[in-house]
């Protein structure tokens, strides 16, 4: 009777134990199914191609009411795309939003044509730019920044007031705008720019070394961080919605960096002529400098560059006066597969946006730029 007893009651907490067991399997699996199931999903469409059609409609102007003329070129106008050792089939390569430090026009290029442009009168500096999703462009201009539509109507502008420059710009939905303005002491903020309202305004460090060179590339992650590369004082820092210091990493004159969808960041390093992608912990897991390219394909500087879904790496460059190239795609194992040099038709190259590239322009994180 001992025994049999022992043994149905050890037969029954073993059922009881597979059940819990069984539970807790369910369990695990219902919660790891409902964390994918929330998990955010690589970008698919691509906007910024659909609202092309806008900018060669009968109702946009040759000149908008606020253009303003720009000083001629100071390039050498050639152009070496009929040249077959160039890869990557030149302008008609991607469609794009292009603009250059030096040159005070913007350029949207499809089909391997300029379709329009928008000129900003003589002075510093293009630095920033994005064709959101309604089809309007919001960008930066060194002393002020603004948002036009297809049809050159200015609908949007903020001035830099007395002693302070924007180079950032980046769009928070429709309504709303970061930016970065340098100053004394510099300031991030968050825009509306429907009401006018400033929703977040916060100070950040300053070296006292001048305002020109504090800060170019800010952005919002998709994880609503912020992610500050510090120009001036060599280091790039994410700070959470209140301020609290997240990540650096230390890294000379951060021109740009990028917070990539595989939670890795990517910085164009002025000063040292590279573009590094550098993990969580402060790894370096990929990097091209630019002596890595061949000789006929080498750029002279770069400040920014974009990282394109497919894992190709865009390197963006002023080419020396119309002497280098101004575009250059490298595939990840540094093969390059694209280079532009087209001095006749764009300028120089400080930032591009690839408009067949998927990703809502204004969801912070999309687009990996």
């Amino acid at each position: 009777m001992h025994t049999r007893h022992t043994s149905t009651l050890f037969l029954r907490d073993l059922k009881a134990a597979a059940v819990a067991a069984c539970g807790l399997v369910v369990l695990v699996l219902g919660s790891f199914a409902a964390s994918a199931a929330t998990a955010k999903s690589p970008p698919q469409s691509t906007p910024a191609l659909d609202v092309l059609p806008q900018f060669t409609a009968p109702n946009v102007p040759a000149a908008g009411p606020e253009e303003l003329p720009i000083d001629p070129p100071r390039w050498i106008v050639s152009t070496n795309e009929t040249d077959p050792s160039l890869p990557g089939g030149g302008i008609a390569r991607h469609p794009m939003l292009y603009i250059g430090e030096g040159c005070n026009k913007m350029f949207l290029v499809n089909d391997g044509k300029v379709i329009w442009t928008y000129s900003t009168g003589k002075g510093w500096e293009y630095d920033d730019i994005w064709l959101m999703s309604n089809g309007n462009i919001l960008f930066s201009r060194m002393s002020w920044a603004a948002e036009a539509t297809p049809q050159k109507k200015i609908v949007w502008r903020i001035d830099a007031p007395k002693g302070t420059e924007i180079h950032t710009v980046q769009p928070l939905g429709l309504d709303k705008v970061l930016l970065m303005q340098n100053g004394t002491p510099p300031k991030l903020m968050v825009i509306n720019k429907k009401t006018g309202a400033v929703e977040v305004e916060h100070g950040m460090p300053d070296d006292g070394k001048g305002v020109h060179a504090q800060f170019r590339r800010v952005r919002m992650t998709g994880q609503g961080t912020y992610l500050v590369p510090f120009l001036q004082m060599n280091k790039v820092v994410e700070y959470d919605k209140d301020f609290n210091e997240l990540w650096s990493y230390k890294i000379n004159s951060p021109w740009a960096a990028i917070r990539l969808h595989n939670g890795n960041t990517l910085i164009t390093d002025e000063r040292d002529a590279l573009t590094r992608e550098v993990n969580p912990k402060g790894e370096t897991v990929w990097e091209i400098k630019l002596s890595e390219l061949p000789p006929e394909y080498r750029l002279a500087d770069s400040q920014s560059c974009v990282r394109l879904a497919n894992g190709n790496t865009i390197l963006c460059s002023r080419g020396n006066g119309g002497k280098r190239p101004q575009l250059v795609e490298d595939t990840p194992d540094k093969k390059v597969v694209w280079v532009l040099n087209d001095w006749k038709n764009l300028g120089p190259a400080t930032a591009v946006q690839i408009l067949d590239d998927p990703g809502i322009p204004e969801n912070p994180g999309d687009l990996q730029r």
